[in-house]
């Protein structure tokens, strides 16, 4: 594709120990919106098991995933960003992408592989909670937000407990759903009927 980037797919990196649920809004939602999610994992081809115990076959592999044929990088959180450093490669990825000028999602687990990573360090961002990234040593607590989800540019980032904020962000990042984010929120996180009819109409 030369150096232009591919504005129509998303990658969605898969581990073992993924959290089922962080992802599964934003995925869905790009994927109705036109855009084409492709899985990346450690090696292309074998398995990863999700928590739930989802078997996912990823498309490619991280070592030949190139910023310049995505159009975003979503991480999902997991277990074994707690566990050691298996996963740090994914960080180093992420710190390519947003070098690239693409943007990367991170949320949960994810972002304390970001913090390790030092790509938190000089940028508003969020967790699960402040204390959690603090325990990396990290030198970024001081841009620490207490947010659902905090969009800095090309770096979105959240807690496990705000996949739908997460999502919300993700869509404002890539101008997707222009006019009915708002909606699409209100309908997710807080139920709204009226919200329903706003999305749909």
């Amino acid at each position: 594709m030369g150096t232009e980037t591919d504005t129509t797919t998303v990658h969605l990196a898969v581990y073992d120990t993924l959290a089922d649920w962080e992802t599964g809004h934003a995925t869905a939602w790009l994927a109705r919106a036109g855009y084409t999610v492709r899985t990346v994992g450690p090696v292309a081809g074998e398995p990863v098991t999700t928590l739930a115990g989802l078997r996912i076959v990823p498309d490619l592999a991280l070592a030949d995933l190139d910023p310049g044929e995505s159009a975003l990088l979503i991480l999902p959180g997991a277990e074994k960003y707690d566990e050691g450093d298996e996963l740090a490669p994914f960080a180093t990825k992420a710190r390519a992408f947003l070098d690239a000028g693409v943007p990367v999602a991170a949320i949960c687990g994810a972002t304390a592989g970001l913090a390790r990573e030092g790509l938190l360090d000089d940028r508003p961002h969020t967790s699960a909670a402040s204390f959690y990234l603090a325990a990396t040593g990290y030198r970024g607590g001081g841009h620490y937000v207490d947010a659902d989800a905090v969009r800095d540019g090309d770096l979105i980032t959240a807690g496990p407990t705000d996949p739908v904020a997460f999502a919300r962000e993700i869509f404002a990042r890539l101008g997707a759903y222009e006019g009915k984010r708002d909606a699409w929120y209100r309908l997710f996180q807080h139920s709204d009927p009226a919200a329903y009819a706003e999305l749909n109409g």
